[in-house]
């Protein structure tokens, strides 16, 4: 990148808005994508992004969007001929409307930034994930991002009405769409969902919000056989109905590593367990949630499905069962990880063939199963010496190619990125993947927003 390019941007954002490459700090979690590329612009209004990528077009500068880089699959991943687009400035929330039940923001805000804007008006922000301090709406969006309330809200795609996107030669798509029910022609806001920034850069978001729950209660159930959870999970959804929102179960391998002795937190448990479940259920009628809860629970135990357990009974004792399964930083950030989908029946043996082969194949390994099995999501974690250098691709192998019996996806909720572009024929046909590279053709004919992610296009 030249000198003048530079200062064609700089006129845009400002001086003090054009980092230099050697500048820019170390991210908030450790996502190994450390930033390698030339500079990084930081635009603070959609007019703005627009002006930078029509420059960046004309020029040929390949572009790769950056929102809060919380991404796990090198989604964000630079090199030295490229220039970051940071949103980091488009904080703002514009309108929270508690008759619309809608909240419209800028793309850079951030999601615990959202929840806390939805709570102020006595609202609720259904997505959670374990990275909202750091990660941004509209890296979440790009992404469909999951998180733990999605067997009762959905993936972040289903409380999107509109966004606003910049195409890679700066038109402005403006799709803000504020309404439930919108059936005028084609809904371009999918263009933009779940595409990593390969079609579009999103700057502003609208969100359809839900009503504040006025009750919430967690508890933390042990088990001896993964089937058994299973047959929790089914009695979990007949017992709590609608009312459940989160099903998630923890393998001893991660349990072990997110509590103390070994982890920071604290176990609420005396003895150690093969599995763990927490079941979280929300309602609009607190007497009646808390009674039917406890109900469900005593039936369960009943069941002998459960070995140990124990309830919430306060907002510190709640949030203390969600940190451990939240304490995914921890072990994360010094590991190779994951995330699969397959039929929640099948994940048991499917944990149990990975962590063999990997075992077998790479001595030291340690695999750290854990997830959102209440929507067939599990994520993997492997840690150990060398495991994302000299056993990368037997790692990704045994994990990747374990789906194939299973017709599982190689990616829930983190997406694809740099990192899973070579495995993704494994849940994709040859004429999906085509149909991909026809759609990035069409909207991005120069192959300068966030080069090689997702698909491969010939040249990059």
């Amino acid at each position: 990148m030249g000198a003048e390019l530079l200062a064609e941007l700089a006129a845009i954002v400002g001086h003090r808005q054009v980092v230099p490459g050697d500048r820019v700090g170390p991210t908030p979690w450790e996502t190994h994508q450390p930033f390698h590329g030339v500079a990084l612009v930081r635009p603070a209004d959609t007019a703005e992004v627009s002006r930078v990528l029509a420059t960046c077009s004309r020029a040929g500068q390949p572009v790769v969007p950056m929102g809060g880089l919380t991404n796990l699959v090198q989604g964000c991943a630079t090199t030295a001929a490229d220039l970051g687009l940071s949103l980091e400035r488009l904080n703002r929330v514009e309108e929270v409307d508690p008759v619309a039940q809608t909240m419209t923001v800028q793309a850079g805000v951030t999601l615990r930034a959202a929840q806390l804007a939805a709570d102020a008006e006595g609202l609720f922000f259904p997505v959670d994930i374990g990275a909202r301090e750091n990660c941004m709406l509209g890296g979440n969006v790009s992404t469909n991002a999951g998180g733990t309330k999605v067997i009762r809200y959905g993936m972040i795609r289903d409380s999107v009405l509109g966004l606003e996107a910049v195409l890679a030669d700066g038109t402005v798509i403006s799709s803000m769409n504020r309404f439930i029910k919108n059936n005028s022609g084609f809904d371009l806001k999918h263009l933009f969902i779940g595409t990593e920034g390969t079609l579009g850069v999103i700057t502003r978001l609208v969100f359809r919000l839900s009503v504040k729950p006025r009750s919430h209660n967690v508890a933390l159930l042990a088990c001896r056989r993964f089937e058994d959870v299973v047959q929790l999970l089914g009695m979990a959804r007949n017992l709590l109905g609608s009312s459940l929102c989160g099903f998630e179960v923890m393998w001893d391998s991660f349990y072990r590593r997110a509590t103390q002795p070994l982890g920071p937190q604290r176990s609420p448990l005396q003895e150690t367990h093969p599995l763990y479940a927490i079941v979280e259920s929300m309602g609009n009628d607190a007497a009646r949630d808390d009674a039917a809860f406890a109900d469900a629970l005593e039936e369960m135990i009943e069941s002998g499905l459960v070995t140990d357990g124990v309830v919430a009974k306060s907002d510190r004792e709640r949030d203390g069962i969600w940190a451990i399964r939240h304490e995914v930083e921890w072990i994360v950030s010094g590991a190779f990880n994951f995330d699969v989908s397959l039929r929640t029946a099948d994940v048991g043996a499917y944990v149990a063939d990975i962590e063999a082969r990997i075992s077998e194949d790479v001595p030291g390994a340690y695999v750290a199963a854990f997830g959102h099995l209440g929507d067939n999501n599990i994520h993997v974690s492997v840690l150990g010496n060398d495991v994302r250098t000299a056993h990368s691709e037997i790692v990704q192998k045994h994990v990747y190619e374990a789906l194939l019996p299973y017709a599982g996806a190689i990616s829930a909720e983190h997406g694809i990125g740099l990192e899973k572009r070579p495995w993704l024929p494994i849940s994709r046909s040859a004429a999906e993947i085509e149909l991909m590279r026809t759609l990035k053709s069409t909207l991005d004919p120069g192959n300068i927003l966030n080069p090689g992610k997702v698909i491969d296009v010939a040249g990059d």
